[in-house]
């Protein structure tokens, strides 16, 4: 299969894509919801714009696309990328490929075995230096921090991370700290979000039958006991694209070498294009597909047309290999005591209760 050609790439800071979405059946769509908020729509000088899907959301789905959940690990494809696997109890708990923010997950940082924060720390602290590091003095080299970043987590310089927990023990005795002060970062270098315009509200309704009980009652069961009448709102629109930002810039940026560039470029393509060949059923009411998956070209540059995904395959596993020297795949251990919060509560109370008596003895 011949090599995907990136040159087109080379002299242009972003790589853009729009992708025309539809509905898979009818026309009404569930968009994502907010707290507080619900759906988020905006005025804009074309007409009323929904979020469809937040850029949080996509960055998630984005590396799902590289996570095969039957035998928790990375896809076939992506064999030999670096990631960190934790287990518990002797079975998989999680991976940095799935927690929120990637690397800076507690498991792999607050946990009581300290052999991948260790190793991390060593690595940080060779690269960045043990002042900066530990006492938060002195000038963040990026390439350096990428490259310890590289090592762990290469999903991390695509989907970004950052070190802002002040629970991270540096020295085993010392207190709860935070590394280089919070300071270290990396933003998305791939983005994405889905976005309608000219939206319609579609409002509709139901009811959950309860067949034993459809009366409603009063009490503790009064929310669960019953029918329950509800109305929901769903959306149609004229137009709904999916937005696609990668920053080569960033990834440039990193400085490390072309052969990493490369297998980070990849690494985003194949990201994008397995999400439009596979699964875009974002909500049960919102199930979306490219009006056209084949021929998706960028915006800019003008021309790059998106790989298929039998070449990207090929592409990434040749890439990968040519950077497996700078890459590991690490399994740790969790096993701290995770109390419940109500259990700590709880005894709390009862420890201020004691108190209270004890204060009420020494007074009499």
């Amino acid at each position: 299969m011949p090599e995907i050609d990136l040159t087109k790439l080379n002299s242009v800071p972003r790589l853009l894509f729009t992708v025309e979405l539809k509905t898979l059946q009818g026309d009404r769509f569930q968009p994502t919801g907010f707290p507080s908020l619900g759906a988020a729509t905006y005025q804009t000088k074309e007409g009323e714009k929904l979020l469809v899907e937040s850029a949080q959301s996509m960055a998630n789905r984005l590396e799902a696309t590289c996570w095969d959940a039957a035998t928790n690990k990375p896809v076939a494809a992506l064999d030999g990328i670096s990631h960190v696997t934790v287990n518990r109890g002797g079975k998989f708990l999680t991976d940095s490929m799935l927690e929120a923010h990637r690397i800076n997950s507690p498991y792999l940082l607050c946990s009581s075995d300290r052999a991948f924060l260790d190793a991390f720390l060593q690595d940080m602290r060779s690269g960045l230096g043990q002042r900066l590091v530990d006492e938060n003095e002195g000038f963040i080299s990026r390439n350096e921090f990428a490259k310890v970043i590289l090592k762990y987590d290469v999903g991390s310089l695509i989907h970004g991370v950052f070190f802002a927990s002040n629970k991270v023990k540096l020295q085993p005795s010392a207190k709860p700290s935070s590394i280089a002060g919070g300071r270290l970062r990396l933003g998305r270098s791939l983005s994405a979000f889905i976005e309608a315009s000219n939206v319609r509200v579609a409002a509709s309704g139901g009811v959950k039958n309860d067949q034993v009980h459809p009366e409603k009652v009063s009490g503790e069961l009064s929310e669960l006991i019953g029918n329950v009448p509800f109305t929901r709102d769903e959306y149609v629109a004229e137009r709904i694209d999916l937005y696609i930002n990668l920053d080569l810039a960033q990834i440039r940026g990193y400085g490390l070498g072309e052969k990493v560039e490369r297998l980070l470029i990849l690494l985003a393509l194949y990201r994008v294009r397995k999400l439009l060949e596979g699964d875009l059923r974002l909500r049960t009411a919102c199930d979306l597909e490219p009006v056209d998956r084949i021929n998706i070209v960028a915006t800019r540059p003008e021309g790059f047309k998106l790989p298929s995904l039998s070449e990207l395959e090929s592409a990434v596993k040749k890439a990968i290999t040519e950077c497996k020297n700078l890459m590991v795949q690490t399994t740790v251990t969790f096993e701290d005591d995770l109390k419940k919060a109500k259990e700590e509560n709880k005894k709390k109370n009862n420890q201020d209760e004691d108190t209270d008596d004890e204060d009420s003895d020494a007074e009499e």
